[in-house]
C-alpha cells in the first residue's frame, strides 16, 4: 500500500521517529475522539448520526483491510479471549449503567410489557432467527440454534447511544425509551438460557442430561443465583454510599469513580462464580438506583454520556477492525449472508412486537410498534455471546482457546459462529446506528412545505404515530417517592 511504502522510503531515515502499530494506535482512537467531540453537537443533533457507525468504519478505514494502522490480530497477537474480556466488560459496564438510568422501581411498575419482551418475543425472534440462518446458509440445526442464540438479545451499548440524549431521542416517548433500555439491559442476561440451551443440545451425551445442565447449572445457579447476589450487591452498596456521603465522608468526584467500578465490580463477581455476569449487573445497578437517590444526585454529572463516548466508541473502532473478511467464502459468501441479514433484521422482532402490541401496556399505537419492533440492534453483547459459544466448544468452559482449533467434533458451528455474528452485527451497527436520520428525514418531507423546520430534519416535536396525551408525567409512585427524599434531605 501507498502508505506503507512511504513509510519504508522515508521514515526509516529518521532514528528518532518510532511510529510503531500501538503509537500509531494511539493517535488514531484519540483523534477520532477528539473529532467526534469537537462537532459531537453537529453529528448528534443536526446529522442524526451516533458513535457506533462512525467507529466502526474508522475502525475498517485503519483496520488491516484499510491502512492497517489499527490490527489487534495480527500485528499485535491479541487473542480471543481478549475480545472476549473487552466486551465483557463493555456489555456488563452498559447493563449496570441502564439500571442506573431508569426511573425509581422502574421494573416494578412495568414488569408486564418487559416479561412480554424478554418472554414471548425473544423466543419467537430465536425461533425465527434459526430458521433464517439455517434456510440461507444450509448450517446444521445446532450451529443454527448457536448463532440464532447471540442474536436474539437488543444491545444496550447501542440501544444507549441511539436513544441517548440527542434531538432525536427526545421526540421519542420516554416510556419507550425507557422500556427499550430496560429490555436491552435485561436481555443479554436472559439470552443466557436460549444459548446454553443450544450448547447443551449440541454437546450433552443425552437429552436428560442436557436438561438437568440447563435446569440446575443454567436456570438455578446462573440466572437465579445471579439476580440475587445482583440484587444483594446494589442494595449494600446503596446503603453504604448513603452512610458514607450523608457524613461528608465522599467528594463528589469520586461518585463518578463509584459508579463505574461498583460495576466493574460485578462484572468480577459474576464472571468469577459462573454466574449470568449481565444479569448481576443489571440487577445492581437497577437495585442501587431503585430509589432514585443515586440519579437525582449525580443527574448534572451525565456519568453515561462519557460512559458512551470513551468505552463504547473505543469498542467499535476495535470491533471494525477486527471482522473476518477473510472468512465471508463458500456458504458464507456475501450473497448468502446478505439474504440472512434481510431476513433477520425484518422478521427477527417486527412481527412479534407488532402481534403482542395488546399485551405491553407501554406501546399505545401501531406506529410505537413499528418503532419498537425495528430498534432493536445487535451488538456487543452479541460478540460476547459468540465468544462465549466458541469456548464452550472448544474447551468445556468458559476460557476460549488463543484461535480455534484445527480439528474439532463441532468444527462447523467453530467455523460459523463467528463470521456469522460479526457480518450480523456489523449490518445491525449500521442499520439501527443510521435509522435516526433515515427517520427524521422521511418525518421532514412527509410534512407541508410551510410546516417543516428550517434545517432538514430538524423538527422537534413527536415522530408521527407516537401517542402524545400522557406527557411523560412521573407515576405517582415514583413522584411520592421523590417528595419524601427531599424532605428526607431538607431535615
Amino acid at each position: 500500500m501507498f502508505c506503507m511504502k512511504w513509510y519504508a522510503n522515508n521514515i526509516m531515515a529518521w532514528p528518532q521517529i518510532e511510529p510503531s502499530t500501538s503509537h500509531l494506535a494511539y493517535l488514531v482512537l484519540s483523534l477520532f475522539l477528539i473529532l467526534y467531540a469537537l462537532f459531537s453537537d453537529l453529528i448528534r443533533n443536526r446529522a442524526h448520526f451516533s458513535e457506533p457507525p462512525l467507529a466502526t468504519l474508522a475502525g475498517m478505514l485503519f483496520g488491516p483491510r484499510g491502512v492497517r494502522v489499527v490490527d489487534p490480530s495480527e500485528t499485535w497477537g491479541w487473542e480471543d479471549n481478549i475480545t472476549q474480556e473487552l466486551t465483557r466488560i463493555i456489555t456488563g459496564v452498559q447493563c449496570f449503567a441502564v439500571g442506573i438510568e431508569l426511573p425509581a422501581a422502574y421494573v416494578k411498575r412495568h414488569w408486564r410489557s418487559i416479561s412480554v419482551l424478554l418472554g414471548p418475543n425473544m423466543i419467537v425472534g430465536w425461533v425465527i432467527s434459526t430458521l433464517a440462518v439455517r434456510s440461507t446458509l444450509n448450517t446444521a440445526w445446532t450451529t443454527a440454534l448457536i448463532i440464532a442464540a447471540c442474536l436474539t438479545p437488543t444491545d444496550p451499548v447501542l440501544s444507549a447511544s441511539v436513544i441517548a440524549e440527542a434531538k432525536f431521542s427526545q421526540r421519542i416517548p420516554k416510556r419507550i425509551r425507557h422500556l427499550l433500555a430496560a429490555e436491552s439491559g435485561c436481555n443479554d442476561g436472559t439470552a443466557f438460557p436460549f444459548l446454553y440451551a443450544a450448547l447443551y443440545f449440541a454437546m450433552a451425551s443425552s437429552a436428560a442430561q442436557g436438561v438437568r445442565q440447563w435446569v440446575t447449572d443454567l436456570l438455578l445457579w446462573q440466572c437465579v443465583a445471579g439476580i440475587v447476589i445482583g440484587i444483594a450487591i446494589g442494595y449494600v452498596a446503596n446503603r453504604l454510599l448513603r452512610f458514607s456521603e450523608s457524613r461528608g465522608y465522599v467528594q463528589e468526584s469520586t461518585l463518578f469513580v463509584f459508579y463505574f467500578l461498583l460495576a466493574i465490580f460485578c462484572v468480577g463477581v459474576g464472571s468469577t462464580l459462573g454466574l449470568d455476569d449481565f444479569l448481576v449487573c443489571f440487577t445492581a445497578g437497577a437495585t442501587f438506583c431503585w430509589d432514585g437517590w443515586f440519579s437525582t444526585r449525580t443527574a448534572k454529572m451525565k456519568l453515561p454520556s462519557i460512559l458512551d463516548l470513551m468505552l463504547n466508541s473505543t469498542m467499535f473502532v476495535y470491533f471494525g477492525s477486527i471482522i473476518p473478511w477473510r472468512m465471508y467464502k463458500d456458504n458464507l459468501a456475501p450473497g448468502r449472508l446478505i439474504l440472512c441479514v434481510l431476513a433477520i433484521l425484518l422478521l427477527r422482532r417486527l412481527p412479534a412486537i407488532v402481534i403482542l402490541k395488546r399485551l405491553i401496556p407501554d406501546i399505545r399505537t401501531y406506529h410505537e410498534a413499528l418503532f419498537v419492533g425495528h430498534f432493536g440492534p445487535m451488538g456487543v453483547g452479541a460478540l460476547f455471546l459468540a465468544i462465549e459459544a466458541r469456548a464452550r466448544l472448544e474447551t468445556g468452559k468458559s476460557e476460549p482457546l488463543p484461535h480455534p482449533p484445527k480439528e474439532s467434533p463441532y468444527k462447523e458451528a467453530l467455523d460459523t459462529v463467528w463470521p456469522v455474528v460479526c457480518f450480523v452485527v456489523l449490518c445491525s451497527i449500521m442499520v439501527h446506528g443510521f435509522s435516526p436520520l433515515v427517520m427524521s428525514l422521511i418525518s421532514h418531507f412527509s410534512r407541508l412545505p410551510k410546516e417543516r423546520a428550517p434545517l432538514l430534519g430538524g423538527e422537534e416535536d413527536r415522530l408521527y404515530g407516537m401517542a402524545s396525551h400522557e406527557e411523560d408525567v412521573p407515576d405517582d409512585e415514583q413522584e411520592r417517592e421523590e417528595q419524601e427524599e427531599n424532605s428526607r434531605e431538607e431535615l
